[in-house]
């Protein structure tokens, strides 16, 4: 009987491969690191745009001097900012040596590893000691207390808000110079928010130069925030990380303290925050963070009436997020201020002609928009330093290459996106000729949004640039006496 032959053993089997539509996927490829020649070239590059902002401040401070009579003409003391000569040390000084000193040192790497929350409450707190200590170091009365307590500013016309209504339907009656109890400068020169702010301190028990300017230093610090939650609801959470110390840091801070501005550049800030959250959806209601949005935009514009030109900002927030949603409901919080304002009696629209009449009165009839459209801009390098015109040089970089990253620094598209609504923002302000000197303060709300560009800079070099800060910060607040 022969027996069955043997079947050979069969294969094991293997899994199937999964079916792939047209070519297998592979692998992203790690970014190729900058070629050590290439990145050469941009390091030079940006110290070429770090001196050629140093180089146009300067050129403004001499023409100011050599072509125009600083005080008669022009209306500063020290062209192109509102300051005067005075080399000074004070209180402050110390303690803003030791926080400039521990921020280069620490900054960059706390930046990097504190988790969100704790970065967030370390950059106020940074920021609020930075600001604090600078305008200290002019001393209590003159650094603080004293800023908004002079002849042209709010506190001087707080005692005359007796009644929302009558404040309100007379408010615009009382703009011109030739006006009867004409409103100062300041008051003047914004919507009825601005001092009705200070008004409810006052009726709160919080009256005076000190807590006004506890308020102004507190608000207009915690703007930091503001961009930091912005940049991160737009997917740009590591460049947020990045410019976190360059917003503490920031030459910005002398005018933060203390002058009103602060607080309107806080305002909007947040308004921009919201919209951010809204439009991406990194919050659990968005269209509430939309309402919200629209409410602190609609009261920056009865703030401040340049923060219109909050606009191409918002617009860019839009952009970056790749969606219009949360619009319907930004105008919808935006409207209760609109009512309530125009209802007691004071029309948005009036009120601003009637500032430009008033404006051509006094300083603004006298200055000359031939220099100051250029030299406002001059100014601006004393509030965002160097390091910002180097970061602008790589986001104009990015823009002409249209790729989503720098430099191999991993930067998302959307801080560039919100660098060009910012100086869309500061050129159309500049052009408008309303805004002629002072605009080292007037400008913060969006001057604010180009610190950023610092996040672009090669990281290993954060330290140098953070120096360069912290220098023109110092050097201003102890070299010149400034407005604010």
């Amino acid at each position: 009987m022969s027996t069955p032959p043997l079947r050979p053993p069969r294969p094991p089997r293997t899994a199937p491969r999964p079916k792939t539509r047209g070519r297998p996927r592979r692998a992203p490829r790690p970014e190729p690191r900058p070629e050590p020649r290439r990145e050469s070239r941009r390091v030079r590059y940006d110290l070429y745009a770090a001196g050629a902002a140093c180089a146009l401040f300067a050129l403004a401070a001499l023409v100011g001097w050599s072509a125009y009579d600083p005080r008669e003409t022009l209306r500063v003391p020290w062209p192109p900012l509102l300051a005067r000569w005075l080399p000074h040390a004070g209180p402050g000084t110390p303690a803003a040596l030791v926080l400039a000193a521990l921020t280069v040192a620490y900054g960059p790497v706390l930046a990097r590893r504190l988790r969100w929350r704790p970065l967030l409450a370390a950059s106020w707190a940074a920021a609020l000691a930075w600001t604090w200590s600078l305008a200290l170091v002019d001393g209590w009365r003159r650094g603080a207390a004293g800023q908004l307590t002079s002849k042209h500013e709010y506190l001087r016309s707080v005692g005359e808000v007796h009644g929302l209504g009558e404040f309100l339907s007379t408010f615009t009656d009382r703009i011109l110079l030739q006006s009867p109890g004409n409103w100062p400068a300041h008051v003047a020169g914004h919507p009825p928010g601005a001092v009705l702010t200070f008004a409810g301190l006052d009726r709160i028990g919080l009256a005076g130069g000190g807590w006004a300017a506890a308020w102004c230093v507190t608000t207009g610090t915690s703007a930091v925030v503001a961009v930091l939650v912005a940049l991160r609801a737009l997917g740009a959470e590591r460049a947020a990380r990045r410019a976190a110390p360059f917003l503490v840091l920031s030459p910005a801070a002398v005018w933060v303290g203390v002058s009103a501005d602060g607080y309107f550049a806080a305002v909007a800030a947040w308004g921009l925050a919201l919209l951010a959250l809204s439009a991406t959806g990194a919050v659990r209601a968005p269209r509430a963070a939309a309402l919200g949005a629209g409410l602190l935009l609609g009261w920056a514009l009865y703030l401040s009436y340049g923060l219109v030109l909050l606009a191409p900002l918002a617009a860019a927030v839009l952009v970056a997020a790749r969606t219009a949603r949360p619009v319907p409901y930004v105008l919808l919080g935006i409207a209760p201020w609109a009512v309530a304002f125009t209802a007691g009696g004071f029309w948005w629209y009036a009120g601003y002609t009637t500032l430009v009449e008033r404006y051509h009165q006094g300083a603004g009839g006298v200055r000359p928009y031939a220099y100051y459209v250029w030299a406002n801009l001059a100014a601006q390098v004393a509030v965002v330093g160097p390091a910002t015109a180097a970061g602008l040089r790589r986001a104009a970089a990015l823009g002409r290459g249209g790729a989503a990253r720098v430099a191999g620094a991993g930067v998302p598209v959307a801080p560039a996106v919100l660098l060009a609504g910012a100086l869309c923002a500061v050129l159309a302000a500049d052009l408008s000729g309303m805004s002629k000197a002072e605009t080292e303060r007037i400008w913060l709300p969006f001057t604010l949004w180009l610190l950023p560009a610092a996040a672009l800079l090669p990281a290993r070099h954060h330290r140098r640039w953070l120096a360069a800060q912290a220098a023109v910060a110092l050097a201003v607040n102890h070299l010149l006496i400034t407005g604010w």
